[in-house]
């Protein structure tokens, strides 16, 4: 093992090299970056200029950073390895990896049961409906079925929104709305517009997975605050902003993901009250909203689109397949954010998914469909929860809609061990810690209630469970 220099200065000169190795591999310095100058680093690590030039000079060396002359140093071109996602070091598991988890769900086989993913099943969706539409698509003017789609996305799709969003009291201009490809495109388009990396952006704990996953793309650092029946726990909100100074926060306000817990009129204007204070911006995932019996406090509506930023999509009630997101906001930052669509996607969703779409909104055959799912839902919940009781996993609180029981299982119980031994059993389940920056829900498990009905699941759950050794047996 090589010792370390007794040497000042050359502690001093590693001090640099691995301050500009670091910014290289957060990419807070990309390829044909050029360095800060001489004199401006040296003032910044609190070293000689000297000590920078020789640091600099072994960097080249290295071939991490080439010279040249009369001009500085910059970063070369082949410093680093195509983009790979950033590892999350309190990860030593697939089997609470949130990419580990989605690919599971995603690539399942036909017959494997799925009371951990995110959807529901064929049979709940206005399959029908979307025939309809589809046939009166292809009956459209060529350009929409050969075109790419408008920068904007559809003015059809767009004027329901609109009309949407007023009823619940949010009033949204044409040039606040901007339509995406999918609702995780829009938080990424929020994510490449906001974000550098290195930034801290917090999120609920526990919160929807792929914020995590995605943030994780982003390479930012990922602080969590733990989240209650009402909201996040509004005293750590605001200790965590004070102590991290976050940059942005993504949250679910109604129906939470994987809770089910609604935020609170009184913890939403604690949020914002928070949120103004260290100008944080609010990022409100409202993918729920029409699961919702009637609806609750919004921080969108609450703060008129100043400092949050409303996204959604329609692959819950309509199809994960016709894909199409939204984002409204302040009217400034749509201006930017349909450039960047524009040059990461060229040209907004796909006219013939938000034509679909727009063609099955605008029938009363939708209110109709998200009414039955509604009584579907509230049968299955009590259903399910009920099941589940009695093998010992207690729901942690009863939603008022959506299709998510967040449970906590029998003490001694690890809800990734369980996930394992039930995927031998081809059932995908979805584990605590795949929601959990903190790492702290090992105990919980999110189940799916409208993916639950097979009657093979309560077994194999009640196997998986009886096959940890510190697992206590229900009560009977």
């Amino acid at each position: 093992m090589q010792q370390q220099s007794d040497d000042p200065k050359v502690s001093r000169t590693s001090e640099v090299m691995n301050a500009i190795r670091a910014r290289v591999a957060s990419r807070a310095l990309v390829a044909g970056d050029r360095l800060p100058s001489i004199r401006s680093f040296a003032a910044t690590m609190g070293v000689s200029p000297s000590t920078v030039v020789e640091a600099y000079d072994r960097l080249v060396a290295e071939g991490l950073i080439r010279a040249r002359p009369g001009s500085g140093f910059y970063v070369s071109t082949t410093a680093l390895p195509p983009l790979a996602l950033a590892k999350d070091p309190t990860q030593r598991d697939r089997a609470v990896d949130p990419f580990w988890v989605s690919r599971q769900s995603l690539d399942a086989e036909a017959n494997a049961l799925k009371p951990g993913c995110g959807w529901l099943p064929a049979d709940w969706m206005p399959t029908e409906a979307l025939r309809r539409a589809f046939r009166s698509v292809a009956r459209a003017e060529d350009a929409v079925l050969t075109d790419y789609g408008a920068t904007r996305g559809s003015p059809a799709l767009r004027r329901i929104l609109m009309a949407r969003f007023a009823d619940e009291g949010l009033e949204v201009a044409p040039d606040q709305l901007l339509l995406t490809a999918s609702g995780t495109q829009a938080i990424d388009l929020i994510c490449r517009f906001l974000l550098r990396p290195g930034d801290t952006v917090l999120v609920d704990d526990p919160c929807y997975f792929n914020f995590r996953a995605l943030l994780r793309a982003h390479q930012v650092k990922i602080v969590s605050v733990p989240y209650t029946p009402s909201g996040p726990d509004v005293a750590q909100f605001e200790a965590v902003l004070a102590a991290e100074r976050p940059r942005l926060y993504v949250t679910n306000s109604a129906l939470h993901n994987p809770t089910g817990a609604s935020l609170s009129p009184q913890t939403a204007h604690r949020l914002l009250n928070a949120a103004t204070a260290c100008d944080l911006t609010i990022v409100e995932d409202d993918i729920f909203a029409d699961f919702e019996p009637e609806p609750a406090a919004r921080l969108a509506g609450l703060d008129g689109l100043n400092r949050v930023i409303r996204i959604g999509s329609f692959s819950k009630t309509l199809s994960a397949s016709v894909r199409c997101g939204f984002i409204a906001a302040r009217a400034d930052w749509i201006e930017d954010l349909v450039d960047l669509q524009v040059a990461t996607g060229f040209g907004g969703p796909s006219a013939v998914a938000t034509e679909i779409i727009a063609s099955v909104l605008a029938s009363g055959f939708y209110r109709k469909h998200v009414e039955e799912l509604r009584r579907r839902l509230v049968r299955s919940r009590r259903d399910i929860a009920e099941k589940l009781t009695r093998i010992g996993i207690t729901p942690w609180l009863m939603p008022r809609g959506g299709f998510y029981l967040w449970c906590r299982l029998p003490d001694g119980t690890d809800s990734a061990d369980v996930a394992r031994a039930a995927l031998s059993d081809n059932v995908v389940l979805a584990p605590g810690n795949v929601f959990s920056a903190a790492q702290t829900a090992g105990a919980f498990m999110r189940f799916n209630v409208a993916q639950c009905r097979d009657p093979k699941l309560m077994p194999t759950l009640q196997r998986a469970i009886a096959a940890q050794p510190g697992a206590t047996s229900p009560r009977p």
